[in-house]
C-alpha cells in the first residue's frame, strides 16, 4: 500500500468529518459545547460510545496482545457488564437529579470545594494520560506508514494529528462529537468485519472454518483459574478489574459521562449505557478473534512480525503490518480508516471533556457566555496532549492497552474512593485535607505493589485500582469531622 493512497484516504476522511462538524455545530455557544443542549437521541449516544470505549487501543493492541494473553481479555469484558449496570442504575439517576454539567460538581456539594477541585484535577490527569496514549498509537502508525515516506518529523505528525481533532471539535464540542463518534464507530466496526473477511479470503476459508481454526489454536484459551497469587490473568482478578474499570473509566469519567448527560432524560441515558455494554461483549470477542487470525495467517504465510531490540514481539504493530503490507490495497485502506476512526472517536471527546471540565470546574464559565476563554482552554489542552505524546514516544512499551489500565489504577483510584465514600456513607470530612489523601493514595498503592511480590508472593493485576480506592476511602475516614 503506497503512502499516496494513505494520504488521499486521510484527506478524504477528515474532509468528511469537517463537513459534518459544520452541519452539527448548532449555535456554538457553551451550552452546545458542554451539554449538546441535552437533545441527543439515546441510541446515537450508545452507538457512538462503542467507538469511544474501544478506541484505537482496542483496534490495535487487543489483537496483538492475543499472542501473550490469549482471550483472557474477555474475562475483563464480562466484568464490564457489572460496572455498566451500576452506572445505569445508580450514577446516571443521581447526576441527572443534580442537573450536573461536570460530574465532579457532586463532590463539591457532598464534601466541599477542595474535593470538587481534587476530583476534577484527577480526571484531567487521568484523561490527559489516556488520550495521549491513544493518540500516540495512531500517530505512530501514521508516521511509520505515511509521514516518514515524506521525511516529516514525528513532532509534526503529532501536530497534524491534534490539529485535525481541534478543527472539527472547537465549535460544536460534545454536540458535534455525538454525531461524529457515531459515524466513526460505524467505520471502525466495518473495518473490523472486512479485516476478518479479507484474512479468511487470503486463507481460502469461510467463517465457519475460521472459527474452527481459532478454537483449535493455542490462542483461544479464555478463562484462567491456575494461580490467584501470581497469575495476572486469573479470572477473579480480571473480572473484578473489568467491573471497576468500567465503573471508573466510564461512570466517574467526565469524558464518557458527558455524552450520557446529553440524552433527553435519565431513562434514555440509562438505556444507552445498558445497550452499549451488551454490544461491547461480541465486538470485543471479534477483536480477539481477529488477533488469533492474524497470528494464524502470519504463521501460514511465514510473516516475520516486528520485534524490538530484545527480540520481543511489538504487539501494537502486528495488525498494521499485516493490513498494510500483506493484504490487498483496499484492505489496507479499510484498516487505516478503521484505525483513524477508532482512535479519533475517543480522542475528540477527550479533548472536549478536558475543555469542559477545566472551563466549568476551575474557571466557572457560564453556559452561554465566555466562548473566547473556552476557545483558549481548548487550544491549551491540545498543546498539552502534544507534549505528553512526545513523552510516551520515549517510553513506548509493547502493548499500550495494558499501560492504560495500569495507569488507570493509580489515577482513577482516588476518584473511585471519593465517590464511593460520598455515596456509601453520610460522613462529612475535613474538606481541605482531601487533596492530601488523594495524592498520598497512589504513592501508598505503588509501595504496596512493589513490596507485595517480595513479602507476600502476590502479584497485582488491574485490581490495584480497588486497593487505591480503598486507601482513599480509609484516608477520608481518618479526616472525618467529629
Amino acid at each position: 500500500m503506497t503512502p499516496q493512497i494513505i494520504l488521499i484516504s486521510l484527506i478524504a476522511y477528515f474532509a468528511f468529518l469537517i463537513i459534518v462538524s459544520q452541519l452539527t455545530k448548532g449555535s456554538a455557544d457553551n451550552d452546545t459545547f458542554f451539554t449538546g443542549n441535552k437533545n441527543s437521541h439515546w441510541f446515537l449516544v450508545a452507538f457512538g460510545m462503542i467507538g469511544a470505549s474501544l478506541s484505537g487501543v482496542t483496534f490495535i493492541s487487543i489483537p496483538g496482545s492475543v499472542a501473550s494473553n490469549s482471550f483472557s481479555y474477555m474475562q475483563m469484558v464480562l466484568g464490564y457488564l457489572v460496572g455498566y449496570f451500576i452506572i445505569a442504575t445508580v450514577l446516571i439517576p443521581l447526576f441527572y437529579k443534580l442537573n450536573l454539567i461536570t460530574i465532579y460538581t457532586y463532590l463539591g456539594s457532598r464534601f466541599g470545594i477542595f474535593s470538587h477541585k481534587t476530583g476534577s484535577a484527577f480526571f484531567i490527569l487521568s484523561r490527559v494520560v489516556g488520550a495521549s496514549l491513544r493518540l500516540y498509537l495512531v500517530a505512530n502508525v501514521l508516521q511509520m506508514f505515511l509521514f516518514s515516506h515524506y521525511n516529516v518529523p514525528f513532532f509534526l505528525t503529532v501536530f497534524i494529528t491534534i490539529l485535525l481533532i481541534w478543527v472539527y471539535t472547537f465549535q460544536g464540542g460534545i454536540k458535534t462529537i455525538v454525531i461524529t463518534d457515531t459515524l466513526q464507530t460505524l467505520f471502525m466496526l466495518l473495518s473490523l468485519g472486512f479485516s476478518i473477511y479479507f484474512i479468511g479470503d487470503a486463507l481460502d476459508m469461510n467463517f465457519s472454518a475460521l472459527v474452527s481454526a481459532v478454537k483449535e489454536s493455542e490462542y483461544s484459551k479464555t478463562f484462567f483459574f491456575d494461580n490467584l497469587s501470581t497469575d495476572k490473568n486469573h479470572f477473579i482478578k480480571q473480572f473484578l478489574s473489568g467491573a471497576l474499570i468500567a465503573l471508573t473509566m466510564t461512570g466517574l469519567d467526565q469524558d464518557m459521562m458527558q455524552k450520557n448527560l446529553t440524552c433527553r432524560t435519565p431513562k434514555d441515558s440509562s438505556k444507552n449505557v445498558i445497550t452499549m455494554s451488551l454490544i461491547l461483549v461480541p465486538v470485543n470477542l471479534l477483536f480477539l478473534f481477529l488477533g488469533a487470525l492474524l497470528f494464524i495467517y502470519g504463521s501460514k504465510m511465514g510473516i516475520q512480525f516486528p520485534t524490538n531490540a530484545d527480540g520481543k514481539l511489538i504487539a501494537d504493530q502486528v495488525f498494521p503490518s499485516v493490513a498494510l503490507n500483506h493484504l490487498p490495497v483496499y484492505a489496507g485502506v479499510i484498516f487505516l480508516l478503521g484505525l483513524i476512526a477508532a482512535a479519533y472517536s475517543s480522542a475528540d471527546s477527550a479533548l472536549a471533556s478536558l475543555t469542559t471540565t477545566f472551563s466549568v470546574d476551575f474557571l466557572n464559565l457560564d453556559k452561554t457566555k465566555d466562548t473566547k476563554k473556552r476557545f483558549w482552554v481548548h487550544i491549551g489542552f491540545s498543546i498539552l496532549l502534544m507534549f505528553v505524546i512526545f513523552l510516551f514516544k520515549q517510553l513506548n512499551n509493547d502493548s499500550i492497552v495494558w499501560d492504560i489500565f495500569k495507569y488507570a489504577g493509580y489515577t482513577y483510584g482516588p476518584l473511585l474512593g471519593l465517590f464511593a465514600f460520598g455515596l456509601l456513607t453520610k460522613i462529612q470530612v475535613k474538606d481541605k485535607f482531601v487533596p492530601l489523601v488523594a495524592i498520598a493514595s497512589p504513592f501508598i498503592t505503588y509501595a504496596i505493589q512493589y513490596v507485595s511480590p517480595k513479602w507476600f508472593g502476590y502479584t497485582f493485576g488491574f485490581e490495584l485500582l480497588l486497593v487505591n480506592a480503598l486507601i482513599t476511602f480509609f484516608g477520608l475516614w481518618l479526616i472525618k469531622k467529629e
